[in-house]
């Protein structure tokens, strides 16, 4: 019958009869090659809303790499921005970025954040014999003597981890952030191996870049930067129990084109809770060392628009951008 009605047609009304019923498919862009965090966010994500049936059908998954999610942000605002059926990987990477313009002009009200539901959890850690026990020893040796304590960190000077001590500090009372002394290596087991090594003091990243040398009895994590403290880890306290209101994860969400109505808006922040609340995302996330994150919607979009005007002005003072 298809094949017959396609026949009939003739060829440039099939293609168009093709096209408006592809039109209906949700699509996930990944701003990166396959097997990175944005790749893992539209393949498990996507998977999820099709067998929860939350969509009616298979979400295609698209590598649009280049330019650190650049790329992919302009093609969106230009190409896409009032698609209902797109919806694209983002993480704290994409909000650093829009922050300090590194999207070419671009900015992060062209499109809409509509929600993240899981993260990796950011942590400050030292060495196993380290003279610091909590937090506070670490945040008041700092502001003692600023040059006495080296974070070592596997993102670029101004990056996210760059950022995590220097929001713990300035919640302590200590605002002169270009004193402090950061350490750039590349990635987190580096940053580790400087701290282990007593090259620096401590290690700024993200919780899964920890987990064997946390288990190894290498280090010791002073504190999780999220809201409560992340299951399989409850003997490990947050910064904000210790009286510093920071939380600074690397959120695993999407966003939206600016577009689109309130109504469609509103109804993925109601898919990806869904997915959120499912037993299979549960599932997911244990096996891939995420803790719990869900903000979706409104609540998600306020959140993103703070963390971005935070990240400016902190990466203004730090001269990262004029």
């Amino acid at each position: 019958m298809k094949l017959t009605l396609i026949r009939a047609l003739g060829t440039s009304a099939a293609i168009s009869l093709m096209a408006a019923s592809a039109s209906f498919a949700t699509e996930c862009i990944a701003p990166a090659n396959p097997g990175g965090g944005w790749d893992f966010t539209c393949r498990q994500v996507g998977k999820l809303l099709y067998d929860l049936k939350l969509v009616d059908q298979p979400v295609q998954v698209t590598n649009m790499a280049g330019g650190g999610g650049g790329v992919a942000y302009g093609y969106v605002v230009t190409e896409r921005g009032d698609d209902p059926d797109l919806i694209v990987a983002a993480s704290s990477a994409t909000t650093t970025r829009l922050a300090q313009n590194a999207f070419a002009g671009m900015t992060a009200d062209q499109v809409r954040f509509v929600g993240a539901i899981g993260a990796d959890p950011g942590v400050i850690v030292v060495a196993k014999d380290s003279p610091f026990k909590t937090l506070t020893d670490l945040v008041d040796a700092v502001k003692a003597d600023p040059g006495s304590v080296a974070f070592a960190g596997g993102s670029a000077a101004g990056g996210f981890d760059h950022m995590k001590p220097l929001q713990v500090l300035e919640a302590g009372g200590f605002t002169d952030i270009r004193a402090v002394k950061y350490i750039a290596v590349d990635g987190g087991a580096d940053a580790i191996t400087q701290t282990i090594g007593g090259h620096t003091q401590a290690m700024t990243g993200d919780m899964s870049e920890t987990i064997g040398f946390l288990k190894s009895g290498d280090i010791r994590i002073l504190a999780v930067l999220t809201d409560e403290r992340v299951p399989g880890f409850e003997d490990i306290p947050t910064a904000k129990e210790q009286g510093f209101d920071v939380v600074a994860v690397n959120w695993r969400g999407l966003y939206v084109p600016k577009g689109i109505s309130d109504d469609q808006f509103n109804a993925w922040a109601e898919k990806l809770q869904a997915v959120a609340d499912s037993a299979e995302w549960k599932q997911i996330m244990a096996d891939n060392g995420l803790a719990p994150f869900t903000k979706v919607g409104a609540d998600f979009q306020g959140w993103v628009d703070k963390v971005i005007a935070d990240t400016e002005t902190m990466s203004r003072e730090l001269g990262v951008i004029q």
